[in-house]
Parts: structure tokens; sequence; C-alpha cells
């Protein structure tokens, strides 16, 4: 039988996108779509790529009877509903921030809010599916990572778990403007987003703390993070390039060896030869790496690209889901990239 799923943040870039996955998802059925606005109206009236969605399915504010919940919700929302759905046997996948940080004293700080239910972070699972499948199975609670985090951690995780590089981390990062989700706002509207670039958040990055506490339970020490992301022209894609000293002795066989044996049976994440072009992963759940040593400077240069809104987000939650009902990890996400 299918597992019976609810979508709470619907009408979102990223709602509609799990949407769009999860139809076509032949373990799954989707019995309840949930948002504040256009409650009552068909959900593939107000998604508008969503013409084959059942006309059944009517933005409501209930979960009905739904088994797994995925929340695509604005910071602190989740975590408010979450205590309630687990007391009634639900499991819960959150796509956003609410169970990502372990550490409660980081919520005010970085996200403006004092945690809801601070007692369900510990055992929240970070769903970086390539690190967490073994304890998905049993999870109740699984924190989908941030895009721009999950680039980040795919880009230096073999390095960091065969002790290559050293603590001191730069992450120079790129993303289209749907990271931003359903927002109407002078940053991102065409005409000041075509042709520019800008870098935003700089030193105080929701991102930053997750990937350096997830670095840190790679390599076992807390990275010095420098983290810097960037708004580009272009709705999906993104891109992360990762600078790391490297240790004393480490080669570039070594670099090689490590990302080959790390990813050599992962079925989204794929070492390639070159730079790859963020376009390479377009509406897939792929996510593409390639890393090199620069010799002179005796430093790691590691790039990854995946497509924000799938590998970044729904797509990753998918396969989340994948794991914790026993299911094929690539169920639901076999779609090849688009391109051009």
């Amino acid at each position: 039988m299918p597992t019976r799923v609810a979508i709470v943040g619907a009408t979102g870039y990223t709602g509609g996108e799990l949407a769009r996955l999860l139809l076509r998802h032949p373990g799954v059925r989707i019995v309840a779509a949930v948002a504040r606005s256009h409650q009552g109206e068909p959900l593939r009236n107000v998604q508008p790529h969503l013409h084959d969605a059942p006309g059944s399915l009517v933005i409501g504010s209930d979960v009905g009877d739904a088994e797994v919940v995925f929340t695509a919700l604005p910071a602190g929302e989740a975590a408010k509903l979450a205590p309630g759905w687990l007391n009634e046997g639900r499991r819960i996948i959150d796509i956003g921030s609410d169970f990502r940080l372990k550490d409660a004293v980081a919520y005010p700080k970085w996200y403006g809010y004092t945690h809801p239910a601070p007692e369900l972070l510990a055992e929240s699972v970070y769903g970086l599916t390539e690190f967490a499948r073994t304890a998905l199975p049993k999870a109740r609670i699984v924190a989908n990572p941030g895009c721009y985090p999950t680039a980040s951690l795919l880009a230096l995780a073999p390095a960091a778990v065969h002790d290559l590089i050293g603590g001191d981390v730069i992450v120079d990062a790129k993303s289209g403007v749907s990271g931003a989700g359903h927002v109407v706002d002078d940053a991102y509207l065409y005409g000041t987003v075509d042709e520019s670039v800008r870098a935003y958040a700089v030193a105080k990055h929701r991102h930053s703390p997750e990937i350096a506490q997830q670095l840190a339970t790679f390599g076992g020490m807390r990275p010095r993070l420098t983290f810097v992301p960037h708004l580009v022209p272009m709705t999906r894609g993104l891109i992360a390039t990762c600078y790391a000293p490297l240790r004393d002795g480490v080669t570039a066989p070594q670099i090689s060896e490590a990302y080959a044996t790390q990813y050599a049976d992962e079925p989204f994440v794929r070492v390639v030869s070159s730079f790859p072009p963020t376009k390479a992963t377009l509406g897939s759940n792929w996510c593409l790496v390639h890393a090199v040593v620069d010799e002179e400077n005796r430093r790691l240069v590691a790039v990854a690209v995946l497509d924000n809104l799938v590998k970044g987000a729904a797509g990753q939650a998918i396969q989340n889901f994948n794991a914790l009902c026993g299911l094929p990890e690539t169920q639901g996400l076999e779609a090849m990239p688009l391109w051009p």
C-alpha cells in the first residue's frame, strides 16, 4: 500500500516541487496539501505546473490521515506543530530549518527565535542521506539539509572523513533566485537580479552553523568556516566552491582516491572529471562533484553543483522518505537532468 503523505507549505516553490515529484512516486499517496493561503482551491490551480494533480487535492488546513508529513514552512513554524503530529504517531520530514541545529541556544542567534520544541533536537536525524541512511529507518523527525549545506558538505565530506584537510574552510557559493522562496521583494525582481551578481548575508548566513556542525561530525573537529553566498541571475541551480588547507604529506592521488571511494556506490552523487556546470543537474536529484589539489598553495579546491529545489530541497526529502520507509532510494527520483 502507498504511504499516505501530507505537504505542509504546498503553495511555495519547494512545496510545488515536492508535489511534482510525489505525484509520480509509486509508493506515495498525497492525502493533504496544507497552506495558509488559497484554502479551498485545487492545488493544480495554484501551482501552474501541476496539471495532472487530481482536482480533489484541495488546499486545506489539516494533514488528514497522513502517516508522513513533509513540511516546507518559514523558520519556527514546523517546530510548533511537530509535537502534536508526533503524539499522533506521524513521522516528519522538515525541509525547513527547525531541526537542523542540535544546540537550541543557536536558534536565537542565527534565526532570531527561541526554539518551540528544544527537546526534539537531540532525536532529529540530519538528513544528508548519503551519511544518514542507517539512522533514517527509525527516525521520527528528519531535518532535511539546506541547499547550500548539501552542496558544501558533499563537496568536502570525502576529504574531511579521511582526515586529509585542516580546519580552516572557505565556502564560496552561488544560487539561483528560487532559493529565496516565493518572495515578492525588490532584491529578487527581474530588473534587480538580471545581469548582476551580489554577495549577501556575509558572516551571518543561517547556513553557516549548519555547515560547521556537520563538518565536525565528519572530521571530529569544528572548523573555522567562512561562508559567502551569492545571488546569481538564474532561476534554479547552485554551485559551492570550497577551499581547505591540505594536511602535511597529503597528495593529489590520495584526494582522488578518497572521493572515488566515498561516492563509488552512491545513486545521486557522481565524481566527475572536470568542473561541472549547474545546468547539468537541472530538474534532477543529482549532485556532481569535482575536486583538485592546488599544489603551489597546498590547498584542496572542491566544487559541487546541484538543483537547489531538488537535491537541495524536495528531491533530497524524497530520498530521505524512501530510506525512512524501506523503499529503493531512487524511487520517484529517476528523472535525468534537462539539457540544454
